[in-house]
């Protein structure tokens, strides 16, 4: 029979002992244990801008200022070293843009200065993104051998008309090279690929999906194309499948995945066993990230606050800032009121959902602060509460929105 958590969470564990949590006041958040901490680095360079991303990504015109920016983020990692000083970095992402444009020289450069700097976790995980383009893949050795251990390929399609209609620079060949290229040099690889297309039909959006299962990867991430406000495609839509057809294929691609070995842990993110991103895990969970590079987000907590901070946008904003001394464009603390909705924002897209306990350990708040809103979306059909566990039921996941709306304050 199963158990419903009770309304009152269990009592805290000794400041410093495993597992402890909050004996946070409904005022302000109190932290007794710090929660993980990850290191976000964003290149804001790409060789063309795709017609529908929205992400801080600019179109090298002049050549990339390779060693003034990689100078700016070891400046900008030496900033912050007082808030996170003691504390162990599990994961490193490589964002953007498109970070395989950096010279594998640039990068290995940068992840010395970064271990010369941080406590960095021996077995730390260490994603770049990459583009499958000729120039990109001849590097990957080069990024492997600076100490990357994870590539994340943006695909996207490999039918080369899906790909001109979403402005990719690379066809279907190059794709297939890359992909090979990565899975003979990297420990773990990811495929990025999307879906209601351009006109894309079922059989289509299956068909690149069954390519990219040939390969042999071990995590694939699905997303369904939205048109962003402010991208040529907002201002311009094509023609794109209706809501009906795409969500036969979100099911089918679920489907298929799951017939394949492959796990459905995050909305959008699918691996085999073990072979999760810890890096978007910890997001995810709630986690601390700390984010350097123009553009990039972060967020950190103390002992008695929730700060999120964001670096200046432009590039050459971030670098005339750097010659400062002067890194963040914007920062502010996270109320107490907020952070219930930002907890459930990153946990309900775990299709597994968290223990009771990781909202009082990421959040500094007591759990009573949550439970109401939990029981009420359980009572909708949208959450599911059992054995100290709450995960989004099917109906969650797919009105995601409606279940994080009830956590509004």
């Amino acid at each position: 029979m199963s158990r419903v958590i009770p309304l009152k969470p269990a009592r805290a564990a000794q400041p410093g002992s495993a597992g402890a949590t909050s004996p946070a006041s409904s005022d302000s958040p109190a932290f007794t244990v710090s929660p993980p901490l990850s290191l976000y680095i964003h290149f804001p360079w790409c060789v063309r801008k795709c017609p529908y991303c929205d992400f801080n990504s600019h179109t090298v015109r002049d050549g990339i200022p390779e060693a003034a920016y990689i100078d700016a983020l070891i400046a900008d990692l030496e900033s912050s070293l007082p808030e996170i000083w003691g504390r162990r970095v599990q994961t490193i992402f490589f964002g953007g843009g498109t970070p395989s444009l950096m010279t594998p020289d640039a990068l290995d450069r940068l992840l010395t200065a970064v271990r010369a700097r941080v406590n960095l976790s021996p077995e730390a995980e260490i994603t770049l993104e990459a583009n499958p383009g000729t120039v990109e893949a001849d590097r990957f050795k080069g990024f492997h051998d600076a100490g990357v251990n994870r590539l994340s390929i943006g695909v996207q399609s490999f039918d080369d008309r899906q790909l001109a209609a979403l402005g990719r620079i690379h066809d279907t060949r190059e794709a297939r090279r890359a992909i090979d290229l990565a899975l003979r040099t990297f420990e773990r690889v990811n495929i990025d690929l999307m879906y209601a297309l351009p006109q894309q039909t079922l059989n289509e959006a299956l068909a690149d999906l069954d390519t990219a299962l040939a390969t042999g990867v071990s995590h694939l991430s699905c997303y369904h194309l939205t048109l962003e406000p402010n991208t040529p495609f907002a201002a311009h839509p094509p023609e794109l499948p209706d809501d009906d057809v795409s969500a036969d294929m979100q099911e089918a691609i679920e489907a298929r995945l799951a017939d394949a070995g492959f796990m459905h842990y995050e909305t959008s993110a699918f691996a085999r066993p073990g072979q999760q991103c810890l890096h978007n895990l910890n997001y995810w969970q709630f986690g601390d990230y700390l984010g350097i590079g123009a553009g990039a987000h972060g967020k950190l907590s103390f002992h008695d606050r929730v700060r999120r901070d964001m670096r200046h946008k432009h590039p050459n904003a971030y670098l005339e800032g750097a010659a400062r001394g002067d890194f963040v464009q914007e920062s502010r603390m996270v109320g107490s009121d907020e952070l219930p909705f930002e907890f459930m924002m990153n946990a309900a897209r775990l299709n597994d959902g968290f223990h009771v306990d990781l909202f009082a350990r990421h959040t500094g708040l007591a759990l009573e602060q949550l439970m109401p809103r939990l029981l009420e979306a359980r009572e909708a059909g949208l959450l599911a509460l059992d054995s100290g566990r709450v995960k989004p039921t099917l109906r969650g996941r797919r009105f995601l929105n409606e279940l994080l709306q009830r956590f509004l304050d």
